[in-house]
């Protein structure tokens, strides 16, 4: 989740940055630029002020930068002096464009172009309009002109076309500035978010954790209800009063389970012990007498197995680092007998692996695997027994050679007294499959189900490498 949740505050927080910082660094920009433009401006109404007194003379005379006129010569030095200190093109020209004054002497009023507009503009006696923004990538001059006006009338105009580097390198160092702090304020704002998530999504994780420790039937499992939002704390608080209930029903279901076997294991001994004497009474070989005592030896196998299931989910496993291949070879052995017996080759692949688990859980659920597959294995067939390690896990495969499951009948196996329609008339109460994955569970183990091509039963035990939880 934080993987989802942290880029979507990252993009979020980027977005508000960008909001922020762009109109910013556009004002900056032309905040650098009208400062230029306001001191070209002050420069211009500084030489029209200069060029009026040249041009308070005689209408129809002139004074262009070479006359000897003083007021002239004046203005001319001024504006030398002015592009030779700031490189800025500056002069004044009359009406008919012809030179009153300029520097350098070879700049004059194009037919087109900015200057050629801004030249035309301050004929109508108004100030140039303010040029467009020069960005820093761009190599604009900015063009500024002002009209020379004489009893009222625009005589002449003042023009300036300034360079632009040094006013967008001002710009390119405020970006810099502003392009820095909003860095370090992502970084910040991501420290933030970091914090933030952590914060939230703690309490969930803990929480998944704690349902997943229960989901693996480790009911004893509850969450700390001490950090996050009020509104999680609120969610840990129910999810443990949920637990606790869940337990609560699930142990009076097994201490009803267990005592209700155990309750009626008595009575049924003694009917079993009655049906004996009775037996001795009878002719022998009575098929109604022997139907009697096959069902009574079937009814107490299912009260026993009753009991070893509640037994096993009530029980807390024992966990040790056990060598996998050798008590599963042991197991092997131990049904070998009964295999040579029914003409079925029971093989075993065991090579030392070691994992964490209930050695006695594990031998019974393995005990109830191997003697499910030998039961539905036919004469002549073979069952392969193989231990294999696969990263975080071990695992045990029971393959057999019997008739097999559909898809559907793959999906009940294991439920508690589910066998399949077609083998009812093997012995068996349904539950010992039940009883494996109970007690696989309680040690963090698993059992599934596939399968074995081109008929028969997979079985495959899985137990972790490290210890569960951790």
């Amino acid at each position: 989740m934080r993987a989802r949740l942290l880029p979507l505050l990252i993009i979020l927080m980027a977005a508000v940055l960008l909001a922020l910082g762009i109109p910013l660094a556009v004002s900056l920009a032309a905040a650098q630029q009208q400062k230029v433009v306001v001191d070209r401006i002050d420069d211009t109404a500084r030489f029209a002020s200069l060029a009026q007194f040249v041009s308070d003379r005689p209408r129809g005379s002139r004074v262009d930068s070479g006359s000897t006129d003083e007021r002239g010569e004046t203005l001319s030095r001024e504006l030398v002096k002015y592009h030779g200190l700031y490189d800025i093109k500056a002069g004044v020209f009359w009406r008919d464009e012809e030179v009153m004054a300029n520097a350098p002497l070879s700049w004059y009023i194009p037919d087109e172009g900015e200057v050629r507009d801004a030249f035309d503009e301050a004929l109508q006696s108004r100030r140039s309009h303010d040029p467009k923004q020069v960005w820093p990538w761009e190599r604009d001059r900015l063009v500024v002109a002002s009209p020379v006006i004489y009893d009222g009338d625009v005589v002449a105009v003042v023009v300036t076309e300034s360079p632009t580097g040094q006013m967008r390198s001002k710009i390119l160092e405020g970006w810099l500035v502003i392009g820095a702090g909003e860095g370090a304020a992502m970084l910040l704002a991501l420290g933030a978010a970091l914090r933030l998530t952590g914060w939230v999504l703690r309490p969930v994780r803990v929480l998944d954790a704690t349902t997943h420790d229960i989901a693996t039937g480790r009911l004893k499992s509850r969450v700390a209800a001490a950090g996050g939002p009020p509104e999680l704390r609120r969610l840990a608080r129910s999810f443990n009063e949920m637990a606790d209930n869940v337990e609560d029903v699930l142990e009076q279901q097994r201490a009803f389970v267990a005592d209700a076997s155990h309750q009626l294991r008595n009575p049924l001994s003694a009917l079993l012990l009655r049906i004996e004497l009775l037996a001795l009474e009878l002719p022998e070989g009575n098929e109604e007498i022997a139907s009697v005592r096959t069902e009574g030896k079937r009814l107490a196998q299912v009260l026993d197995d009753l009991l070893d299931l509640a037994l096993a989910e009530h029980a807390e496993a024992d966990l040790r680092l056990t060598d996998i291949g050798e008590l599963t070879a042991e197991r092997v052995a131990s049904w070998s007998p009964l295999a040579d017996g029914k003409g079925v080759r029971l093989v075993g692949t065991c090579p030392a692996t070691t994992a964490w688990a209930d050695p006695v859980a594990l031998s019974s659920a393995l005990d109830a695997v191997i003697d499910n597959a030998l039961k539905f294995t036919p004469e002549g067939e073979s069952v392969k027994v193989e231990v294999a390690s696969n990263g975080e896990v071990s695992t045990v495969v029971v393959a057999d050679r019997g008739p097999g499951l559909s898809d559907e009948e793959l999906t009940r196996v294991g439920d508690r007294f589910w066998r399949s329609p077609g083998h009812q008339n093997i012995k068996g109460s349904g539950l010992g499959l039940s009883i494996s994955r109970a007690l696989l569970a309680a040690g963090g183990g698993s059992i599934s189900y596939e399968r074995h091509e081109p008929h028969g039963l997979k079985v495959t035990v899985t137990v972790p490498r490290a210890v569960p939880g951790t």
